[in-house]
This record gives C-alpha cells, structure tokens and sequence, in this order.
C-alpha cells in the first residue's frame, strides 16, 4: 500500500500581521493546518483545518533571527516560547480544493459562547506538571487563563460538529462550524483549574493525560468512517512516571473515545520508528527517541487508521488496524500502576499494533518538513500539509496530493 507521485498544489498564505523588529520586519501569516478533516455532507472539495496556538519562537531564536536582546535572560529557560500575538491562534478554517489549488474560504477563530476569544496562552496546571513558559515580545512573563488552548488536530462529526484536541490540557473542544467552543472535556481532577472559563467543563479523560510531557499533549483525532469511534492519540510516549520515562520510551497511546461524550473505551499502543529511520533528519544531527512523534490520524473506509509519524524532515505514515489488535488492560490507566507502559516500552507490551508503510517521505526529498495535516479524500487521494509556525521564521504552508492505491 505505498503511495507514489507527489503533487504540490497552489496555495497562498495569508498575512495576519508585520512587526517591526530589531533586526528587521517580522511577517506573520495565517497557520490552519495543524490537522485537517472532512465533514459529511459538505461539497465536494471542501475540508477543514485547525491552526495551534499562535505564533510562537523560542526566545534565542528571537535573538539570533530578529535581534531582541533583551530576551536574553530566557534563552535558558527550558521550553520557554515568545508569543507575538498571544490572542491570534487559535481558529478552524474552511478550504476548498480548486483542481490544483487550494483556497482559503473562511477562518472562524474559536470562542466561548457569550463571544470570548480563545487564547494561545497556556491554561493554569496542577503542582508537579509540565508547562511551558511563555513570554511577551518584551520578555514579561504572561499569566495562564483559564481559555487558553493550544489545538492541534480536529474530527468532524456526522451532525457538522467538531472535536477539537489541544495539548495544554490536555483536552478536548466540542465546537461549531462558526467557531463557537460547546464544552471542553478535561481530564479527571483538573475541572477546577478552569475556573472561570466561560466554556463548560466536563472531566471525562482518564487522569493519567495529565502526564502529558511538555508541549506533547493529545495532538491527533479522527473519527472512524462509521461515526462510531472517535480515536485521539498523544504526540509522544507521557511522562509517566517521571521524564527518563518519557525520553526513553517508544510507545504512544491511541484512545478510543465515545464520539459523543468523548468518555474512553479503550486503549492502543502504537510502537515508534527508530530515531536512525529518519534519514534526512539523521542527515541533519543527531535524532533522539524523544524526537519522534505522532502529529496526525486519518480514517479509512475499512476501518483502520493512517497514522503520521515524523521527526522534523522525515515523516512515515503508516495503516494500523484497531480491529487486529486488542486492547490494553485497564491497569494502565492507573496512575499508581508500576511498570507503566512508557516504562515497559515495545519489548514488554502486548500486544502493540501492527504496522503496514504507506509513505516515507525520505522517497520524495521535494515534499517539506513539519507535515502535521493529513486527510484522506473520498476520491482515493491523500493530502498532505505541513505547519508553518505562521511563518515566524519564514516558513509557507505547502499541500501536498498523493494518490492511494485502489487496495
């Protein structure tokens, strides 16, 4: 089932916004495809993207790219980020897929129901968690907000809804085609960290996300063909219990979640490359385990998933059947649990999934980095969309087509 002949097709950016800096003009644009999905019923052509938080830079490349000294002080603060425009991330958009273009027809930025705009910035956390720490252009530290998100990947539901996944949290967003955000769905003992959030709030994710590592929530959703599944998966293996189990794990966790409620059913553990596979990334430096990721899910008619995995330049996209493989024990929701499954990696859990290559983008050196959007088309055809980062750093989103095979 290897997919062949790339296509990039027409796209442009929008501009979102020109600052002036030290070192020169920093050129924003619109950033919507952190993950891409289709909803039943739509025209043909039509389909959907989310954009994550908005524009952010770790405070030494603000320094080398755009000469702001005075973050200086940050440069060592681990995962430390400079968000220009805190308040312009967070927004679905409608696209239409014009023969060989794309083209933008709508972004709805996310807000909550009495009309709040959702924000970028990272939501309060529970003592002991990761989180990042984010900074004004000027290096003044902001404050966590209880409607801060930072979303990731989105499944369109049969009835026009979406569920949104966001990795602050981590967490879940019911939202409308207009943008308005229904609920969020926390994990169990977080609600309170959100109050005063003008979104309701359910605490239906098992406890254990919260062992999310930094910046590596849930960062992939798609609901099955029939509307009856709806499958999340983390970006990377939790740190659960501590961060040696996140750095040397090789395992990630996909859920199945009640496309309603999103209350989990069951559990799936997909097995990670090995860093040395990531041949232009291998090319580039040195690749560590904690360096490989999970950045996209799309269905299948028959049922499987497509699952993208990448490192920076290289990406691998693979079939898994959920169908094939059982899930795993309820134990391992258990935060006490010991060994956990980060720390029992692919030799002491089973079963794991099976996985089928569909593509390597090592094959097709024209085909960029940081592909983080995948939708499979109705007409047999894969798209393919890489995150700009808002072109912080100069970075376009490209879109690229594969065809599928028939089988």
């Amino acid at each position: 089932m290897k997919l062949t002949s790339p296509q990039r097709l027409g796209w442009t950016d929008q501009l979102l916004a020109e600052l002036a800096m030290p070192a020169g003009t920093m050129v924003l644009t619109r950033s919507l495809t952190s993950g891409l999905t289709q909803r039943a019923g739509d025209p043909a052509g039509v389909f959907w993207g989310v954009g994550d938080r908005g524009p952010n830079i770790k405070p030494a490349d603000a320094i080398r790219r755009y000469g702001l000294a005075l973050l200086a002080p940050l440069a060592g603060a681990e995962g430390a980020k400079i968000m220009p425009l805190p308040d312009a991330g967070p927004a679905i958009a409608r696209f239409r897929l014009v023969g060989d273009r794309v083209e933008l027809e709508a972004v709805m930025p996310l807000r909550a129901p009495d009309g709040t705009l959702l924000s970028g910035l990272a939501p309060p956390t529970l003592a002991g968690m990761e989180t990042e720490p984010v900074f004004a252009i000027d290096g003044k530290p902001f404050a966590p907000t209880a409607n801060g998100v930072d979303t990731e990947g989105i499944a369109a539901l049969p009835d026009g809804h979406f569920w949104i996944a966001e990795e602050y949290g981590p967490s879940l967003l019911l939202t409308g085609a207009d943008g308005v955000v229904l609920k969020r769905i926390v994990p169990q003992g977080a609600g309170h960290l959100f109050a005063g959030s003008s979104i309701p709030v359910e605490e239906n994710l098992p406890a254990i996300s919260l062992a999310r590592k930094l910046n590596r929530g849930i960062e992939a959703l798609a609901l099955s063909r029939d509307g009856a599944t709806l499958f999340a998966a983390f970006q990377s293996p939790l740190a659960h219990p501590d961060r040696a189990a996140h750095e040397d794990g090789d395992t990630v966790r996909i859920w199945a979640l009640d496309p309603e409620t999103a209350k989990f059913r069951a559990e799936y553990i997909y097995p990670l490359d090995a860093p040395l596979s990531f041949v232009r990334d291998c090319a580039a430096g040195p690749v560590a385990k904690s360096d490989v990721k999970v950045s996209e899910l799309a269905s299948l008619p028959d049922g499987s998933l497509l699952v993208l995995e990448r490192v920076t330049l290289s990406t691998h996209i693979y079939r898994v059947s959920p169908d094939d493989t059982a899930s795993t024990a309820a134990q391992f929701l258990d935060p006490d649990h010991r060994p956990t499954l980060e720390q029992r990696g692919q030799a002491g859990c089973a079963p794991v999934m099976a996985k089928q290559l569909v593509l390597s983008s090592d094959d097709h050196e024209q085909v960029c980095g940081d592909l983080e959007g995948m939708l499979a088309l109705g007409d047999g055809n894969l798209i393919l969309a890489n995150d700009s980062d808002y072109g912080i750093e100069g970075a376009e989103t490209q879109f690229w087509k594969f065809a599928l095979p028939a089988a």
